[in-house]
């Protein structure tokens, strides 16, 4: 019996159809898979621009994926440090000053920008390499291991730069080694001393410390001991930066324990310049205006009333410049002493004329009532309206001599001529005078203060400035 070919082709087909229905129940998503697949690879074959982004974005997460893989980053726990339960494991710290942005005086703080860099080992992030070359990452890897929690201690405000992506850079070597770089500007606190401003030098640091791990955990030092803290060429406008350099301490918390602290100190000299010009020079020049008024006519009363009265209120304005630019201390500063002792010097020159306004009139009037002015002359009248009275309006004959008499002869002591032999041609008499007697010849030669003051205001201010600079420059 012989079977055709077509026959024979129905049979097959026949015994074949119960498996083909089973298969398809079995795997029911195989051919659909294999449309998308399809479907997916002829987009990508016919398609435009958009496959073109799509496939470049797949590659560069397939680089990534590729990256973790191969620090194995999923089979660790990066909560944790590394080598937890074991000994502290050492960081290195280095730092490089790129500015001081601001030295603030009136807030006590200082703005600087600085490269935080540190170094550790973490076992868990080795990989094989065969030419022992590391791989640099940015900042989406760091978030995805351990790096180590360091801050600034008496920081006010600190921002890592973000232009134009955040400026962190993680280098991992082969052997586990890292580097851990940042860029960070940071306002700390600086603890001034201003009794000696503005001839002062200020110390200030600032300080690093781990957060959360002490000493049992994370040792934190210097990574190349002084070398460690370089900075660039930093100019600032009213200090003279006269040493950087680093030192290590430990910290100490009643609640967690000791914790390594690192400091960046440098030391602060202050340019004089400025100040000499702004407060110095126009406080002598008000002290030495003032002056003038010793050389005007007592009887003047308007010209010296003003002048004294101008360099009063122009120091209490120097000095009130001054106080609002500086932070409310509760000492006494030098510039304070100087602007003071100078306001001294111009109120005193002030009373100095009201002394000898005073004496001047008391002297008229005593000479009114002895009848050496004329009856009719008012001395308050001339003086209040034009501040001047005139001497040759004056009689100012001498006293007439006392008669001898007699009696008066008779009461003269004896001399002792054998004590004391009698002076002979040349010899200058002094009489003893009391000081009450100095004061009353005063009073009537009021015009000797503006003599007296004329040499003594100058030697006494030029004696404190001798002082004052030897003490504070």
């Amino acid at each position: 019996m012989k079977i055709s070919p077509l026959g024979l082709r129905l049979l097959c087909l026949i015994w074949l159809w119960p498996v083909a229905l089973l298969s398809d129940n079995q795997f029911p998503n195989r051919r659909k898979h294999k449309d998308v697949y399809m479907g997916e690879n002829t987009r990508h074959k016919h398609g435009g621009r958009i496959d073109f982004k799509m496939k470049k974005s797949d590659s560069t997460k397939s680089l990534l994926i590729k990256s973790e893989q191969l620090l194995r980053i999923e089979d660790h726990d990066f909560a944790m440090r590394p080598g937890f339960g074991g000994s502290a494991i050492p960081v290195g710290i280095d730092v490089q000053v790129e500015s001081i942005d601001s030295i603030s005086e009136v807030n006590m703080d200082f703005t600087m920008t600085l490269y935080l860099r540190h170094y550790w080992q973490d076992d868990r992030l080795a990989f094989p390499s065969s030419n022992n070359k590391s791989r640099t990452f940015d900042s989406r890897l760091v978030k995805k291991i351990w790096v180590p929690d360091v801050f600034f201690v008496h920081s006010k405000r600190s921002f890592i730069h973000d232009t134009t992506m955040e400026n962190i850079m993680l280098r991992v070597y082969p052997d586990g080694n890292i580097l851990y770089s940042v860029r960070i500007t940071v306002t700390a606190l600086c603890s001034m001393d201003f009794s000696s401003f503005p001839l002062d030098t200020q110390n200030c640091s600032l300080e690093l410390e781990s957060y959360a791990y002490n000493e049992n955990d994370l040792m934190l030092y210097w990574k190349n001991g002084n070398d460690s803290l370089r900075t660039d060429e930093i100019v600032l406008s009213q200090f003279f930066i006269e040493e950087f350099h680093p030192s290590y301490g430990l910290a100490f918390y009643s609640s967690t324990g000791w914790y390594n602290r690192l400091y960046i100190n440098f030391i602060l000299r202050r340019h004089i310049f400025f100040f000499m010009l702004q407060t110095y020079f126009p406080t002598m020049l008000m002290v030495m205006l003032s002056w003038v008024s010793f050389w005007i006519d007592r009887r003047a009363v308007p010209a010296r009333v003003s002048l004294g009265i101008t360099t009063v209120l122009t120091m209490s304005t120097i000095i009130t410049g001054v106080s609002a630019s500086m932070p409310q201390v509760s000492y006494v500063k030098a510039v304070d002493i100087y602007l003071w002792a100078s306001f001294l010097f111009v109120f005193l020159s002030v009373i100095e004329y009201a002394a000898v306004n005073y004496f001047t009139t008391v002297e008229e009037m005593k000479k009114l009532k002895r009848g050496k002015l004329p009856v009719s002359f008012d001395a308050t009248q001339a003086m209040a309206y034009d501040g001047c009275f005139h001497d040759n309006e004056m009689d100012l004959s001498p006293f007439p001599e006392l008669p001898t008499t007699p009696s008066t002869e008779q009461a003269a002591p004896p001399q002792n001529s054998s004590t004391e032999p009698p002076p002979t041609e040349g010899t200058r008499l002094w009489r003893k005078r009391s000081v009450r007697h100095n004061i009353n010849f005063i009073m009537s030669n009021s015009y000797m203060i503006d003599s007296y003051s004329r040499i003594i205001f100058p030697v006494a201010y030029l004696l404190f400035n001798i002082i004052y600079w030897s003490l504070y420059s």
